[in-house]
């Protein structure tokens, strides 16, 4: 089996889980498999795909799984009690292959089809490569690891500080390989290596596990709230009342980080630790989030940057030497991390199209990361967080005596 353990998964979704199991337990959800990169066929693999998740469905949480999440201060009793008795359904999940392509949906109660997402993605992934690349160069793979980790002891000369999570689980080359770049960061680079979001090699190595929420968090509260403008302040406010403080990174870019700036007014601005960055420019994002802050009388560096967009190890250095001494930063490696031995990593996702039958989105901040195929909805986000982008960028902001940090 490619997946070895129920938490061979990104903490957010578990979070996320646990949100849904007390806020919208009732909830009905449907998924989309993509593939962003053009003329990349799975059909061959299908039936493997199919299989993989048929074993996925057998299995079950073990009861030192369930001691290791009750040992996290955020994860409650009552979720553990539920995670003892789930066990995936296959029939939330359709495989179309045939002459018109591969296509994955997976549609069901929010509460129990939120955790195939990573799995399933680790499974296409690890299939696609042992078909397209069967004897994959794993010395090449340990020269680069060498040379990353290398390039990371060499900032501390600058007193840099740098931290970085593992965040490549879903668009890993095989859990194998994935296994061996967590043990030797562990290892090696014990300063640096902050975590991973992988619950089971954070369990493995009693390192930290790391994540908050995914877009689909925000996304399915699209359809949730009682209005769509509102429906950011509706997650955010959400999130906040099942964490009471923990877990406290908000995702900027679900419908664009200048009207989720509109929406992360002086009380979420306060109450969060920071923000996450997954599309467009870095620099632009955080000079702009240092201003947010600042327009607020709210000193920068008591807040932290989660960068976690396509890094490499040299952009992510970059950003860190850029941002020293003006906010705390973290960053979240995942395919440059897990997957370069590959010649062309391929870009998958799963994806949240409906919930509660209605469509939802995520227009993010980058081409070709948009999530939506029905354009009549896609309008209407667009209308609707326009109009607050406008009113929010004609707004006038105040001096402060923090309006000088980091500004370039």
């Amino acid at each position: 089996m490619i997946i070895p353990s129920l938490l061979d998964t990104d903490l957010y979704k578990l979070t996320m889980m646990q949100a849904v199991l007390h806020h919208f337990p009732w909830a009905m959800v449907e998924y989309e498999f993509t593939c962003r990169n053009e003329h990349v066929d799975f059909r061959l693999i299908a039936d493997d795909i199919q299989k993989e998740i048929y074993d996925l469905c057998q299995m079950r949480f073990t009861p030192k799984e369930l001691d290791y999440l009750r040992s996290l201060r955020f994860i409650k009793e009552d979720f553990v009690q539920f995670l003892r008795l789930f066990q995936f359904n296959p029939e939330f999940v359709c495989i179309k292959n045939d002459a018109d392509g591969f296509a994955l949906t997976i549609k069901g109660p929010w509460l129990h089809t939120i955790l195939f997402e990573v799995p399933v993605l680790a499974i296409v992934s690890e299939l696609y490569y042992a078909k397209c690349q069967p004897e994959p160069d794993f010395t090449l793979g340990r020269n680069k690891l060498k040379a990353k980790i290398q390039l990371v002891q060499e900032s501390n000369q600058s007193d840099l500080n740098f931290l970085f999570s593992d965040f490549g689980t879903r668009r890993r080359f095989s859990y194998r390989w994935q296994a061996e770049i967590v043990d030797a960061l562990v290892q090696q680079l014990p300063d640096h290596f902050w975590g991973t979001s992988n619950v089971h090699f954070a369990m493995k190595h009693h390192i930290r596990p790391v994540g908050t929420m995914a877009h689909e968090w925000l996304m399915g509260c699209q359809a949730l709230g009682p209005k769509l403008v509102n429906s950011q302040r509706f997650a955010l406010e959400h999130w906040a009342h099942e964490y009471r403080g923990d877990l406290g990174i908000a995702l900027s870019d679900v419908v664009g980080f200048e009207a989720f700036l509109n929406d992360f007014d002086l009380y979420f601005a306060k109450l969060f630790d920071g923000c996450r960055h997954d599309s467009g420019d870095p620099l632009i994002w955080g000079n702009r989030l240092l201003s947010h802050y600042a327009k607020f009388n709210i000193d920068p560096r008591t807040k932290i940057a989660v960068f976690s967009d396509g890094l490499t190890f040299p952009k992510a250095i970059d950003l860190a030497r850029h941002f020293k001494g003006k906010i705390k930063t973290s960053f979240g490696i995942g395919t440059n991390l897990t997957n370069d031995i590959s010649s062309t990593p391929i870009q998958i996702v799963i994806k949240m199209t409906h919930c509660q039958g209605t469509p939802v989105a995520k227009i993010s901040d980058s081409p070709g990361k948009q999530m939506c195929k029905e354009q009549g909805y896609l309008d209407y986000l667009f209308h609707v967080f326009q109009n607050k982008t406008e009113s929010f960028a004609s707004e006038h902001y105040i001096d402060s005596k923090f309006s000088g940090i980091g500004m370039e």
